[in-house]
């Protein structure tokens, strides 16, 4: 019996359809995924935060009480830490306990009213403010560590934190390379990873949870920042790029070479997705914070001191990062417990709370020049 008789028989038939079908479909498949990916149907474009206009307010007010370079401290901000502290006493003390930390005074105020976008609506602590209680060193009430920044209540940031601490050494080695202030890198890695258990929920339990350790990212986008290869392609391709509006000078133009030179894409991705060190994450995102920051101040529109907008923007990447005025706090957007924040709020929460200060406190300026 020849192979075209053997084939002719129907079961032999039936079978080499099956295996033809299968590897069409297959092949398909494959291309379909490969085609969406690179059209960038799979990016997230994000929402407007719902208050973005009073994070802008806070952010950008946020030198009006300074004069010759020193805070000159308003009675009322004092009168609102008590009135905070006698319903978040843990938030209260997370507030001393950044300004302890730290060479900038004028962060106070701010961290203030971070946590009043919580209380808008609270008439307990409208009705502490008008009582004007002086005495706040005997309000806090041990033992409560209820936080008034709802989603920090979540076990998953409790974990988180633990995570984030044991990569300090990486972050901060990250923020001297790039020059940018440690908080602000992670912001953008706070954000990041909630989002990311809030998709992979039932993983992280089992996982990630336990033994404090950070999601990294090994398909479509990469690392534990989750940043894509072609971002990470541009932020190379800005450093060396003297015409740039992103570029960030002379000192930084190597600080992403290559050893023993490039080596294609690959190269790039192995960097990032290092499930020991991290440390390559952290310097891209350092440069993309600090790239896009220059691109904004070289067109006009300094956003220094809108680190709201800056987590937006590395959220949704240099593609929609176009300088114009009264930019927007939003990005994706990342439910925690029912509630529905934004990527750069999120990110603003964390900045503006005080957690984690003694480990990365604010620095006088977030950028080094």
């Amino acid at each position: 019996m020849n192979f075209k008789e053997f084939i002719q028989k129907k079961p032999v038939r039936i079978v080499w359809r099956v295996l033809l079908y299968g590897f069409a479909i297959f092949g398909f498949g494959v291309f379909g995924a490969w085609a969406i990916y690179e059209l960038g149907l799979t990016n997230n474009r994000g929402m407007v935060d719902k208050n973005t206009r009073y994070l802008a307010q806070v952010t950008e007010g946020e030198d009006a009480d300074a004069k010759d370079g020193k805070f000159v401290f308003r009675a009322d901000d004092y009168l609102k830490l008590v009135a905070l502290g006698k319903l978040y006493p843990h938030n209260a003390e997370l507030i001393i306990n950044g300004l302890r930390n730290s060479k900038n005074d004028v962060q106070f105020s701010q961290m203030i009213k971070a946590c009043e976008l919580y209380l808008k609506d609270n008439d307990a602590y409208k009705s502490s403010l008008e009582k004007g209680r002086k005495i706040f060193g005997n309000s806090f009430v041990k033992g409560n560590n209820v936080n008034v920044i709802t989603w920090m209540n979540a076990p998953e940031w409790q974990a988180l934190k633990e995570s984030i601490i044991k990569d300090s050494a990486a972050i901060n080695k990250a923020a001297k390379i790039t020059g940018v202030e440690p908080r602000m890198i992670v912001g953008c890695l706070v954000g990041e990873q909630i989002r990311l258990f809030n998709s992979k929920r039932e993983m992280y339990k089992k996982y990630l949870g336990p033994v404090k350790v950070l999601s990294v990212q090994s398909q479509f986008s990469f690392g534990v920042n989750g940043i894509k290869d072609f971002t990470a392609a541009q932020v190379e391709h800005n450093l060396k790029d003297k015409n740039s509006p992103y570029y960030m000078g002379e000192k930084y133009e190597h600080i992403l070479d290559y050893e023993g030179g490039y080596a294609g894409d690959s190269t790039r991705i192995r960097r990032l997705v290092n499930y020991h060190d991290h440390t390559y994450s952290y310097i891209y995102t350092g440069c993309i914070i600090h790239q896009t920051r220059n691109q904004w101040k070289r067109a006009g529109y300094d956003i220094t001191n809108r680190p709201d907008v800056l987590f937006t923007l590395f959220n949704v990447g240099f593609s929609q990062s176009e300088p114009k005025a009264n930019p927007v706090c939003g990005g994706s957007h990342i439910t925690v417990d029912g509630k529905v924040y934004t990527f750069g709020a999120i990110g603003f929460d964390f900045y503006y709370s005080g957690e984690l200060s003694d480990v990365f406190p604010y620095w006088d300026k977030r950028f080094i020049e």
